[in-house]
């Protein structure tokens, strides 16, 4: 067990796969262990859930800098996308960076029978193209190797010339400090940097932005979920709940654990403490300062060795991709550098 800004992780030497799939707190995995013992006794009662929904729901937007009742709790980042694409207005031009994540993307690709155009360009040369467009979606950290948006440029330049921002923070909310309430929409699933069972996502809908029209519709997005379980009329919240999804209810409950830990720690010294592996990994092999805990190697020979080292590691777009996070320590950076040095594309 490794101890981290106050929390107990069971986590093995070399997990650096943070940006696939996060490592709970124990207190996190043991709440969900102790539901799923009561579920194969038959000891639950559907309605003791609710109170995990609402905390989730709660410092998920604490994290991203919104308020509550903006927020809609679903299952995954392309389904939360999805109601805003099939929102937006016949004939919108969208905005997206080259090699986005596609739950992104393909939301509003899909709308194309409406005429809605979707423009993919190098990052570099987004605020270029903004004034050219209605919608601008990207990520606000990219998942493949980790570039942070400049978001303070982007929410100046979409404000000028009038372009409507989706963000998602599924890649930097949980160690980047974000005050994201300007942004006409927001969006981020949990099982990553917020450390939640998979299952749990959130869209946060700007305090200046239409609702979307709530395509899913269903009983828990009611007013009173349990008073909307059969038949007319419509009676959905009157705030972003009625974007609700019927919750997964495990997903939700160990969100409620991890996000109540994360919302009280210093997001600033997560950061650091982040961006330090990170830093100290670029350093010792001659690589540029990152800007995220994410960092893209160009290694294709390594990946056997780092698998046989024990390293855990993504490969995306033909590169290792690794991640820190609160419960990585200068011993997993070692380790890694110690396997990748065992290869001559990385000599000591």
């Amino acid at each position: 067990m490794r101890e981290s800004f106050g929390a107990s992780f069971d986590v093995p030497t070399g997990y650096l796969n943070t940006a696939s799939i996060g490592v709970p707190p124990a207190f996190a995995a043991d709440a969900v262990s102790a539901v799923i013992d009561r579920w194969r006794a038959g000891r639950l009662a559907a309605t003791e859930f609710d109170e995990f929904v609402a905390s989730a729901r709660r410092d998920f937007a604490r994290l991203v800098g919104v308020s509550a009742e903006r927020v809609a709790t679903g299952g995954s980042v392309g389904q939360l996308v999805g109601s805003v694409a099939a929102g937006l207005p016949d004939n919108s031009s969208v905005l997206v960076v080259r090699r986005e994540f596609t739950s992104v993307v393909f939301p509003f690709a899909a709308q194309h029978d409406r005429g809605v155009r979707v423009t993919e360009v190098d990052q570099d040369r987004l605020f270029d193209s903004l004034p050219d467009h209605d919608v601008v979606a990207v990520s606000v950290v990219q998942s493949a190797d980790g570039a942070v948006m400049d978001t303070d440029r982007l929410r100046a330049l979409a404000e000028r010339h009038g372009v409507r921002v989706l963000l998602d923070v599924t890649q930097a909310a949980g160690w980047m400090p974000l005050e994201l309430d300007w942004a006409d929409w927001v969006v981020g699933c949990g099982y990553k940097w917020l450390l939640t069972p998979r299952g749990a996502a959130w869209l946060a809908v700007g305090t200046g932005t239409p609702w979307p029209r709530p395509h899913g519709a269903n009983w828990y997005a009611g007013e009173d979920p349990w008073q909307s379980i059969y038949g007319l009329p419509l009676r959905l919240a009157s705030d972003a709940r009625s974007l609700d999804s019927s919750p997964d209810w495990f997903a939700q409950l160990g969100a409620a654990a991890s996000l109540r830990w994360l919302v009280g720690l210093d997001r600033a010294a997560i950061r650091e403490h982040c961006l330090g592996l990170a830093g100290s990994l670029c350093s010792a092999l001659g690589l540029a300062e990152p800007d995220s805990p994410i960092v893209s190697l160009e290694a294709p020979e390594a990946v056997s060795r780092l698998r046989e080292a024990g390293v855990r590691f993504a490969e995306r777009d033909g590169r290792i991709r690794v991640a820190f996070h609160v419960y990585n320590t200068a011993e997993d950076v070692r380790a890694l550098l110690d396997a990748l040095r065992s290869d001559s594309a990385f000599p000591s």
